[in-house]
């Protein structure tokens, strides 16, 4: 057992300090997890640019690029809130039954396959987004495209 008594701090803390009139001010997403990582892919499709723009500014500060890329970092804050909105305007309900699926299912995407097929196909239909898995082997079906799903309880066996 230990010696020292432990010793809890329960008070917030927040910064008051206005941020530089430099930096563009930005709302935030105010999503949580699951429809964060349904997203994830087509955030990443669309905003790929100001995400390479945010990582080298980041890698070119050396760690310590917390105002230097402020501005890169809410580019891709903005990017990902118009991509989540489209997705809100045009597949609302497959969008919804798949992060739904997610929260059910602790964030296992293989639990959720038949929902993700059905949300991926209107995103590429109503706006031009392919889900692509970056450094995925080109000679294989990529994990989310396979028919059979070996691990999932809720898509048991071959799904036609």
């Amino acid at each position: 057992m230990a010696a020292r008594q432990p010793r809890f701090n329960q008070a917030l803390l927040f910064d008051t300090t206005p941020l530089p009139s430099s930096i563009p001010p930005v709302e935030e997403i105010g999503a949580s997890s699951a429809p964060l990582l349904s997203a994830s892919y087509f955030i990443g499709a669309r905003c790929r640019p100001y995400n390479d723009d945010y990582m080298k500014c980041k890698d070119l500060a050396h760690g310590r690029g917390e105002f230097e890329c402020m501005r890169e970092g809410r580019k891709v804050t903005r990017c990902a809130a118009s991509v989540l909105e489209d997705i809100n305007k045009n597949c609302l309900e497959e969008f919804r039954r798949h992060w739904n699926c997610l929260e059910n299912n602790n964030q296992q995407l293989w639990q959720c396959r038949r929902h993700e097929w059905k949300l991926n196909g209107c995103v590429f239909d109503k706006l031009g987004l392919e889900k692509k898995i970056p450094d995925a082997p080109t000679n294989e079906t990529p994990v989310h495209l396979r028919k059979r799903q070996i691990y999932s309880q809720n898509d048991p066996g071959v799904i036609t």
